[in-house]
C-alpha cells in the first residue's frame, strides 16, 4: 500500500516499545499481588497483552481509513452523544451498585467479559474530533469578527458542551478527567483562528467563575470539599509521611521505591514496594515500579520515548497545512503530555494525585485502546497530507 509507505516511524518504533515496555512492567508489577489474591500471577500479563494488541490493530485500522471519515458530521455528533449518555450514566450506576466505587468515584462500566469500558477515555479523543470540527468550520466567521461578544457567541456551543462533559466528570468525581479536558480545550480554542486577546480574556472569565464557584463552596459548606477523598489527597501531597498511614501511603512508598532503585535499579522483578507495600502498582504508580527495578534509566527510556511520540505529534500538527489537522495533533499531543505530568507529578508529590494513568505502561484497556486509535488517525492525516502532496 502506497499510504503505508508515508506512514511516520518516529511515531510507530517509539509506540511498538511502549507496548512491550508496558506488558514487561505491567506483569512484573503486578504478579506478587494477582498470587496473594488467589488468582494467576499472568492474569494480568495476558490481559494486557491482549490490550496492546488489539490497540495495535485499532492504531492501523484507523490509519488505513480514509482520513476524511474522521470529519463526518454525522459520525462525530453520535460519538459525542454516546459519551455524554455514558458519563451521565455513571452516578445513576453508583447508585444502584455501590460496590462500583473506588475511593468514592464511580468511573468504569463493567461489560461483562469484555472487561470494564472507562467514558473519559473515549470522551478526550471524541472531544478533540468536535472541537477540532467545529472551530474549522467556523474560522472565517472567527477571523471576521471584530469584538470578544461576537467571538464569545460564536465559541458558547462547544464551551456549553464542554462544561456539560466537565460537570458529569466532577460529581463522579473524577478531579484528573476534568483537568485533561480542560486543558484539551484551551489548547485547541489557543490554536484556532480566534484571535489571542480573546482567548486571554474568555480564560479569565472561566478561571474567575470557577474561583466563585469554589469560594462559595468553602464559605456556604466546606465539609463538602475538606470531607473528600481528593482533599485528602491534597493534604498528603504537602505531607505525604505525616499521612503515611492514610492518603499519604501511596507516596510515601511511591518514594521508597524510587529511593530502592537509584540509576540502575534492582533487577526486574525484584522490586520490594510492588508486594504489599504499594497499592495498585500495575496501574498509577507503576512508574514507581519502574522506578525501582530498571532505576533512573528505566524512567528515562519510558518518559524519553512518550516525549518523541509528543514531540514528533506536535511538528506534524505545525506542519499541517489543513487547520483541521493541525488542531487534532494539538489536541492528542495534549491529552498525552497532560496525562504524563498528572501521572509523574503526581508520583513525585509535586501536584495532588488524580488516579490519572502512565499512557501506554499502565494497566487498562481502555486507555490503550483509545490512545492507539488517536495515534491512528494522527498518523492517517499526516500520511494522507504526505500522499497527496507527493503521491
Amino acid at each position: 500500500m502506497k499510504k503505508l509507505k508515508k506512514i511516520d516511524l518516529w511515531i510507530v518504533i517509539p509506540y511498538i516499545l511502549l507496548l512491550g515496555i508496558g506488558i514487561v512492567m505491567v506483569y512484573s508489577a503486578s504478579f506478587y499481588n494477582a498470587l496473594m489474591a488467589g488468582g494467576k500471577t499472568d492474569q494480568y500479563l495476558i490481559k494486557q497483552a491482549v490490550f496492546a494488541g488489539v490497540g495495535l490493530f485499532l492504531c492501523y485500522f484507523c490509519f488505513i481509513l480514509k482520513a476524511k471519515f474522521f470529519r463526518k458530521r454525522v459520525a462525530i455528533k453520535y460519538a459525542l452523544l454516546f459519551t455524554i449518555l455514558s458519563l451521565a450514566s455513571l452516578p445513576i450506576l453508583g447508585k444502584i451498585f455501590p460496590s462500583l466505587r473506588v475511593n468514592g468515584a464511580v468511573a468504569w462500566i463493567p461489560m461483562g467479559p469484555f472487561g470494564n469500558y472507562q467514558p473519559l477515555e473515549l470522551a478526550k479523543l471524541v472531544l478533540i474530533l468536535y472541537l477540532a470540527f467545529v472551530l474549522t468550520s467556523k474560522q472565517e466567521r472567527l477571523l471576521s469578527y471584530q469584538n470578544w461578544k461576537e467571538v464569545g457567541f460564536e465559541v458558547l456551543p462547544p464551551i456549553l458542551v464542554v462544561g456539560m462533559i466537565v460537570f458529569l466528570l466532577l460529581i463522579q468525581p473524577d478531579f484528573g478527567g476534568a483537568i485533561v479536558i480542560s486543558l484539551i480545550t484551551w489548547v485547541l480554542l489557543g490554536a484556532s483562528t480566534i484571535p489571542g486577546k480573546y482567548i486571554v480574556r474568555l480564560s479569565t472569565a472561566l478561571a474567575a467563575f470557577l474561583g466563585l464557584v469554589i469560594f462559595m463552596i468553602l464559605k456556604l459548606a466546606p465539609s463538602i470539599i475538606t470531607s473528600h477523598y481528593q482533599y485528602k489527597r491534597i493534604l498528603a501531597m504537602q505531607h505525604p509521611f505525616k499521612w503515611e498511614q492514610q492518603a499519604g501511603a501511596q507516596l510515601v512508598n511511591s518514594f521508597y521505591a524510587i529511593s530502592n532503585g537509584g540509576i540502575f535499579g534492582v533487577g526486574l522483578g525484584n522490586g520490594i514496594q510492588k508486594r504489599g507495600y504499594l497499592p495498585e502498582p500495575h496501574t498509577d504508580f507503576i512508574l514507581a515500579v519502574i522506578s525501582e527495578e530498571l532505576g533512573l534509566v528505566g524512567d528515562v527510556v519510558v518518559l524519553g520515548l512518550l516525549a518523541i511520540i509528543i514531540f514528533r505529534i506536535i511538528l506534524i500538527g505545525i506542519r499541517a497545512k489543513k487547520n483541521y489537522n493541525a488542531l487534532v495533533c494539538y489536541g492528542v499531543a495534549t491529552m498525552l503530555l497532560t496525562q504524563v505530568i498528572l501521572n509523574v507529578g503526581g508520583l513525585l508529590s509535586l501536584i495532588p494525585l488524580t488516579g490519572v494513568t502512565l499512557p501506554f505502561i499502565s494497566y487498562g484497556g481502555s486507555s490503550m485502546l483509545i490512545l492507539s486509535i488517536a495515534l491512528g488517525i494522527v498518523l492517517n492525516l499526516d500520511a494522507t497530507t504526505k500522499f497527496e502532496r507527493t503521491g
